[in-house]
Parts: structure tokens; C-alpha cells; sequence
């Protein structure tokens, strides 16, 4: 009977040599061949190789994560998100963490829909990490937005205006 296999397995097998009669002992040996299958898939995030987009949404997650708590502390205690730097290169940077942080939650929500799990530990359990902090950085963001909106009637723009910065 043939098996057909899902997962990557090996076949375990072993023989055995019986008489063909116990209480006769023939030069006839009957062979017996036992094989059992054994599951080799890894489970360990080790042995699978990490692809570019995980790894750059380790290293944007990273990142991301503790611009976006600083424009929230900002927002919560001036009314205003992060000044926009020399150049606008601090307001590029929140604008940024923003849209990094937005994508690993719909990549994980997408993973999660598909598969039934969120993405991948990832090497040293980073990605699952940044997943989480992304997750933990929208629930601030949902937070510190409506805590905004209702003491102070309006969630500033992703643009410096003259309300905040004039």
C-alpha cells in the first residue's frame, strides 16, 4: 500500500530474519521489513532561512516602534506631534514609522488570516517581537488619538501646519 506523504519525512526501516516455522527449523528465513515514518520538518526558526522583507521588517519594526511612543508622548503632552528637524527629516521619520508600523500589522493580520497564525518568530524571535510591538504601538496610537481628540477637539495633520508649528 503506498503512502503518500505531506510533510518532509524519512522512512525508518529495519529487517528482521524469522524461521519460516518455529519448531522446523529450513535453511527458508522469511524477511520482515518494518518501516515507520518519521516527520524531519524543523521547527526550529533556525534551520529556515530569513527572507529581505523579514528582515527589513525586523529592522523598521525597531525602529518604528520607539519613534512613534516618542511622537505619542509628544502628541499627549503638547498637542503636537514630533517637530519636523532640519529638513523635515524628523517629521519624514514619524511619517515613516507610521506607515512601517501599519504594514507589519496588516502583514501579520494577512499571515493570520491565511494561515491561522501570526508571522514567524523569526531569527531570535525578533520578528515575533516587532509583531507584538506593533500591535502594542496601535493600541497606543488609537489611545493617545482619541485621548487628543477629546481634550482638545482635532488630531493635528501628517503636515506641519501653523496650529502646531508657526
Amino acid at each position: 500500500m503506498a503512502t503518500f506523504l505531506s510533510s518532509p519525512t524519512t522512512l525508518l526501516c529495519s529487517r528482521a530474519s524469522k524461521l519460516h516455522h518455529p519448531s522446523k527449523p529450513t535453511p527458508f528465513h522469511r524477511l520482515t521489513l518494518t518501516c515507520m515514518a518519521k516527520n524531519t520538518k524543523s521547527t526550529d526558526d533556525t534551520t529556515t532561512t530569513t527572507s529581505t522583507v523579514e528582515l527589513a521588517a525586523i529592522a523598521g519594526g525597531l525602529v518604528s516602534g520607539p519613534v512613534i511612543l516618542w511622537s505619542l508622548y509628544t502628541l499627549k503632552t503638547t498637542g503636537c506631534g514630533l517637530p519636523p528637524g532640519p529638513g523635515g527629516s524628523i517629521g519624514a521619520l514619524e511619517g515613516v514609522s507610521y506607515l512601517v508600523v501599519l504594514g507589519i500589522v496588516a502583514w501579520s493580520a494577512y499571515t493570520k488570516s491565511k494561515t491561522g497564525s501570526g508571522l514567524r518568530a523569526g531569527p531570535f524571535g525578533l520578528l515575533g517581537a516587532v509583531e507584538g510591538l506593533s500591535y502594542l504601538v496601535v493600541l497606543g496610537i488609537v489611545v493617545v488619538f482619541g485621548l487628543q481628540f477629546l481634550e482638545r477637539g482635532y488630531i493635528p495633520g501628517p503636515v506641519p501646519d501653523d496650529q502646531c508649528f508657526g
